[in-house]
């Protein structure tokens, strides 16, 4: 995965007028995320295709009881039970520990070459012959994680804990199969765990922070952060994270310092512009974001996530064209952001391309099955479209996955009404108007269904 590129090099703090500085830190405390909805939710956006570059299975080499893994061979396990309906079965032929061991090394050189299909089958030929290989079956789940197969790495992640619960990188990876759903509850288990094992884990503590900052348990987040200052405090979205969590739980002396921090090292660069554009963006100035916006689109065209935010501008502005191929842009750049297909369905939605939004809606579900928002656009082009019932199907998955959004409501209650059903469709609308008045302080206008989506601050973080 392509991250936003940081700056190694120290900058010195230089002198700012206090009415320059009080302005800069207003609009940092701008970006702060407001409610959660599995739309908004991105600040580590797929914890990462950067799975890809896990080093985890370093730490379980063949043997599976290498040093610093599992410190004893694990017990074994027939790897072929005898067919006890055939008197004149022969026995299986035992595989060499050699040759298991070749098997292993050439699915861990697949692995690290991209090879997925070849590594997968040399794990499973091993797990063939070994049942009790740990490492086998975590790699497997490596394989599923970069297939986006989540269930299936879980379950395969799952196997190898049970058989080597004393490898922390396989915990890690649990975690990180429920942060790229955006599940970050259930993502704190695994992530509390390594870190209570290793202390010294960057990467384990800087996940477990933006867990509990996404969850909104600010002081945790702090806790968990403020001690990867030495590490971390060249990281833009690092110093926005750390800055807002403290702000949120009352911590001004580290709120400050990491706002003063983000202000030193963010003068004229491009993701600092572009943090500047999302926070005009989240307080509605459209015309102060498209100039920072494109900023940092002169100072790097190819940074990721810049041509997304741009699009989100132009849509603010009802310039779809615009919108839509800025989206375009941003899917050249990060091609795996479901978030980008998402937002190109709504703008074709608004093109009234309805062809070009259910295949886009369609391709953003299958990279992300919790945007409720593109089964909120699958449902309105399928009922404008007159396919009443797949859009009655499409919005009870979005209101499965969001059933605090009022407009979600209110176009279930469309639906039926349309089918004759109207006693259900006014109590669904009577629901949506409860849950608007409730509400208040959330957006959810027809052009913005939801707080804007910050995939930008959902990547897995590049620990120094």
């Amino acid at each position: 995965m392509r991250h936003s590129r940081r700056s190694k090099d120290s900058i010195a703090p230089h002198a700012q007028t206090r009415a320059v500085s009080i302005s800069i830190i207003l609009l940092i405390r701008s970006l702060q995320p407001r409610r959660r909805s599995p739309f908004c939710s991105l600040f580590l956006r797929e914890a990462a295709r950067a799975v890809s570059a896990l080093p985890l299975m370093a730490s379980l080499a063949w043997p599976p009881f290498a040093a610093g893994a599992i410190t004893r061979p694990l017990p074994g396990l027939p790897f072929l039970a005898r067919d006890q309906h055939t008197e004149t079965a022969s026995p299986p032929r035992k595989v060499p520990q050699s040759e298991i061991a070749t098997l292993f090394t050439q699915g861990e050189a697949a692995l690290r070459a991209g090879e997925l299909g070849c590594a997968e089958v040399d794990f499973n030929k091993v797990l063939a012959a070994d049942p009790t290989v740990a490492g086998a079956y975590a790699n497997l789940g490596v394989i599923a994680m970069r297939k986006q197969q989540w269930q299936h790495a879980l379950e395969l992640l799952r196997k190898a804990d049970h058989l080597a619960p004393t490898v922390a990188g396989i915990r890690l990876n649990i975690g990180l199969v429920y942060y790229r759903q955006n599940e970050f509850r259930q993502a704190i288990a695994p992530f509390e765990s390594v870190v209570r094992e290793q202390p010294q884990s960057v990467q384990a503590r800087y996940l477990l922070g933006l867990c509990y900052f996404f969850i909104e348990q600010y002081g945790d987040a702090v806790r968990l952060l403020d001690p990867l200052w030495s590490q971390e405090s060249t990281d833009l979205n690092y110093l926005y994270v750390l800055g807002n969590a403290a702000n949120k739980a009352g911590k001004p002396d580290i709120e400050d310092r990491a706002l003063t921090r983000f202000l030193e090292l963010g003068q004229n660069t491009a993701e600092y512009h572009m943090l500047m554009g999302k926070a005009a963006l989240n307080r509605d100035e459209s015309d102060k974001a498209l100039e920072e916006l494109q900023k940092a689109v002169q100072l790097d065209p190819n940074l990721p996530y810049v041509h997304f935010n741009l699009g989100l501008a132009y849509i603010a502005r009802a310039d779809f064209e615009h919108a839509r191929d800025e989206f375009l842009r941003d899917v050249a750049v990060e091609p795996d952001v479901a978030f980008n297909y998402d937002r190109l369905g709504t703008t074709y939605s608004y093109l009234q391309d309805d062809a070009k939004a259910e295949e886009n809606f369609k391709e953003a579900l299958r990279r992300d099955s919790h945007l409720a928002s593109s089964y909120f656009g699958l449902a309105r082009v399928y009922q404008r479209q007159g396919k009443f019932a797949d859009a009655l199907a499409a919005i009870d998955s979005a209101d499965k996955i969001d059933p605090d959004n009022s407009n979600y409501r209110n176009l279930k209650g469309q639906i039926p009404i349309r089918l004759g059903r109207t006693k259900e469709g006014q109590a669904e609308l009577q629901k949506a108007t409860q849950l608007l008045e409730a509400s208040r302080e959330r957006r959810h206008d027809e052009m913005n269904e939801g707080a804007l989506p910050q995939p930008e601050l959902t990547a897995e973080p590049k620990v120094q």
